[in-house]
């Protein structure tokens, strides 16, 4: 339904809710554990330059702009169509790469409930891994509320309940006396400056990605300029206390250098469980972890894919890519996606490290990201000078000087993540720089090139039509 015959009904804590269900899990915790007491002043930085932004742009836009499509609908206000659809392309083209770190943190996670030395082995990630994408992509194919129904036990198995386990174990290690892995000092507040040590900090926006969902729902809403800014507030409260906590206690029982990127959180399960002489409690637990991690992907398989099918039905991609089965589900796309997500998949098989591969893959799937929330951030701005008369029940406070302090402050943080993407982690094995290099930038350029080739290809025949000839 639309426009007036649709019933507010969600409330502070409901809105919240979808945020926090698409931001919190425990499988990105390992990303900051490397950095120890240091992590503190890194999740400030991120918090100023990217979490705060992003929560405030999503709702002036939200509530300014409360129309399907979301990003879509804000990108395409400010800056036209072609624009539009390259922001919500970036948002499917990134999950190619952003598949197969959920999916290697699930077949990690089963490994523990079978033999936890299966975690690092490639041949065992790549198979559980592929054959859990495809039966995932075969269970959104029976469409959106099959998608939702195993969605919504993902929510509280797949995210908040591992977020809170690590959160209370680790607590529970510390107060029986066991030793903390990083002992507290003054200086070991402040971050290595080297250009390598911050390497991580490009990937910390991954943490935080999601926070614009509830913009997305501002007319599901019955007061948008009270109740959207609210619940952002909630969820940026609740996320930044789980990553923070989080983070702090699996450095606190974890070893820096025995962290795994991708099976980080089940080796803190194991080692607190082995304190309190527990260790039979590991496998059905890394069951229920990696059960609640293959819900949690479901619905991202088919929500971007069907973000880009409104696009196409627009006429502004290829019309094939809109077609939808008896379920409207955009099988193309999904097959599409299925094959992309597999080939980066087996990255896993030939690069030195298991976390290595997590790392890349993250790397890029950060990269392709930020290029959608530049367009937001450059969105919010614009529109305070296309759009004036708009009413905007939430605006970011400061007049115009505010807005583009916001939105610069957001930019900055998206280029910075951006670059600091191609810089190999002191903390992992790389290989070649070059060659490192090499991959990130064509992987990063493959995933956004799809929507450039498109408007190309349509302006080569708008072109032949104004001339009168074949666009052969």
């Amino acid at each position: 339904m639309s426009g007036p015959a649709r019933t507010a009904r969600l409330g502070v804590l409901a809105l919240a809710m979808i945020n926090v269900a698409s931001i919190v899990s425990a499988r990105n915790l390992p990303v900051m554990a490397e950095y120890g007491w240091s992590m503190l002043a890194l999740f400030a930085l991120s918090i100023a330059v990217f979490l705060v932004p992003i929560s405030m742009a999503a709702a002036e836009l939200g509530t300014a702009f409360p129309r399907e499509g979301g990003v879509y609908a804000w990108v395409k206000e400010a800056f036209g169509g072609r624009t539009g659809f390259l922001a919500v392309w970036c948002d499917y083209a990134e999950n190619v790469a952003w598949f197969p770190t959920v999916l290697s943190f699930i077949a990690a996670s089963l490994a523990y409930a079978i033999d936890p030395s299966l975690a690092t082995d490639k041949t065992w990630l790549v198979v559980v891994m592929l054959v859990f994408f495809w039966g995932t992509t075969a269970a959104a194919l029976a469409g959106v509320r099959a998608s939702a129904l195993i969605g919504g036990v993902g929510t509280v198995a797949g995210s908040i309940l591992p977020a809170l386990l690590v959160v209370g174990l680790g607590a529970a290690f510390l107060m029986r006396g066991e030793t903390s892995q990083i002992p507290f000092s003054a200086g070991a507040l402040v971050p290595d400056v080297h250009l390598d040590d911050l390497a991580f900090l490009g990937g910390v926006i991954l943490l935080f990605t999601g926070m614009e969902m509830a913009g997305f729902h501002a007319r599901d809403t019955r007061d948008p300029g009270r109740t959207v800014p609210r619940a952002i507030a909630v969820a940026v409260a609740v996320t930044v206390s789980f990553s923070v906590l989080g983070s702090l206690f699996m450095a606190f029982v974890l070893p820096r250098d025995e962290i795994s990127l991708v099976s980080g959180t089940m080796e803190l399960f194991a080692s607190v469980l082995h304190t309190f002489s527990a260790d039979w409690l590991l496998a059905p637990l890394a069951l229920v972890v990696a059960i609640g991690g293959i819900a949690h992907l479901t619905p991202w398989i088919l929500g971007p894919a069907t973000g880009v099918a409104v696009v196409a039905r627009e006429g502004l991609a290829p019309a094939r890519l809109g077609r939808t089965n008896r379920n409207h589900v955009p099988v193309v796309l999904l097959v599409a996606q299925g094959v992309a997500g597999s080939v980066f998949a087996l990255l896993f098989v030939v690069v030195p490290s298991v976390s290595t591969s997590y790392w890349m893959l993250s790397a890029v799937t950060a990269q392709v990201i930020v290029t959608m929330y530049a367009l937001v951030f450059a969105s919010v701005i614009r529109l305070r000078y296309t759009r004036p008369e708009v009413l905007r029940p939430y605006r970011i406070p400061g007049g115009l000087p505010g807005v583009w302090l916001v939105g610069g402050v957001g930019l900055l943080g998206c280029l910075a993540s951006f670059l600091l993407g191609f810089v190999p982690p002191s903390q992992l094995a790389t290989g070649n720089t070059a060659v490192y290099v090499l991959l990130l930038a064509t992987a990063g350029m493959v995933l956004c090139l799809p929507p450039f080739v498109v408007a190309f290809l349509a302006r080569r025949r708008d072109r032949a039509a104004l001339a009168g000839v074949p666009a052969g």
